[in-house]
C-alpha cells in the first residue's frame, strides 16, 4: 500500500515537472518583448489572410505548403506592422543577440572548427541573413520540442545554414499532427520562416 502510494506521488511529480518544462515561452529570452510582439503579428496575419477560423493545423500547414511551393502571394499576406518589425530585426542584426547572422560568419564558425579555409563575401555585395540555429532562442525551442522530427531538422540546420526556405517549410510540414501544433514549431515557423521571408522582401513595401 505504501509502495503505491509512493509510485503515485511519483508519477504526479515527474507529470507536474513535465508539464511545467514543456510550459516554458522561449520568447522570454527577449526581455524587451519585441519577439512576443513579432509572433503575434505573424499569427494575427496569418489567420486573417487564410481565414479558416480557429484551425491552426490547417492554416499553418497551408502557409507551409505555398512557400514550400514557392505561391505564397507575398503582395497580402504581410501587415504594415509585421514589415515594420522585419526592418527593425535587420537594423538589429548586427547585435550579439541578435537571432539573425550573417551567413558568410556562420559558415565561418563551422570552417573553423573543421580548420577548413573560411568564407567572406565579395566587396559591395549585400550580406545574407540566416536565422541562428545556433542562438538561445531556437535552442530553446529546439531543447522544449517533444518532435523528434523537429529536433532533427535543427539539428541539421546547425551544421549548415545555408539551406532554402522552401526546404525547410516542406520539412516541418510533414511532421505528425500531434507535435505539429506545439508552440515550439508553431514560434519557429515564425521567425525561421516568415521573418526571414520579410527581411528580404521589406524593401518593395517602400
Amino acid at each position: 500500500m505504501i509502495r503505491s502510494r509512493i509510485a503515485i506521488i511519483a508519477f504526479l511529480f515527474f507529470t507536474v515537472i513535465s508539464h511545467a518544462q514543456s510550459g516554458i515561452n522561449c520568447l522570454t529570452v527577449d526581455s524587451s518583448g519585441l519577439y512576443s510582439k513579432a509572433f503575434n503579428s505573424f499569427e494575427k496575419d496569418l489567420f486573417e489572410h487564410y481565414n479558416f477560423g480557429n484551425d491552426s493545423i490547417k492554416t499553418y500547414r497551408t502557409f507551409l505548403a505555398e512557400v514550400a511551393s514557392l505561391s505564397l502571394d507575398l503582395r497580402k499576406l504581410p501587415s504594415d506592422n509585421s514589415i515594420q518589425l522585419a526592418r527593425t530585426f535587420k537594423k538589429k542584426s548586427s547585435d550579439p543577440n541578435s537571432i539573425w547572422v550573417k551567413l558568410s560568419e556562420y559558415e565561418n564558425q563551422e570552417a573553423t572548427k573543421k580548420t577548413s579555409p573560411s568564407t567572406t563575401p565579395n566587396q559591395g555585395e549585400e550580406e545574407i541573413l540566416i536565422f541562428n540555429y545556433r542562438g538561445g532562442l531556437i535552442q530553446c525551442l529546439k531543447n522544449n520540442s517533444n518532435s523528434d522530427d523537429f529536433q532533427n531538422i535543427i539539428s541539421t540546420l546547425e551544421q549548415d545554414g545555408n539551406v532554402s526556405t522552401s526546404l525547410i517549410a516542406q520539412r516541418i510540414y510533414y511532421i505528425p499532427d500531434d507535435r505539429f501544433k506545439a508552440d515550439e514549431i508553431k514560434k519557429f515557423i515564425a521567425f525561421d520562416i516568415y521573418y526571414s521571408i520579410l527581411m528580404v522582401i521589406e524593401k518593395a513595401f517602400g
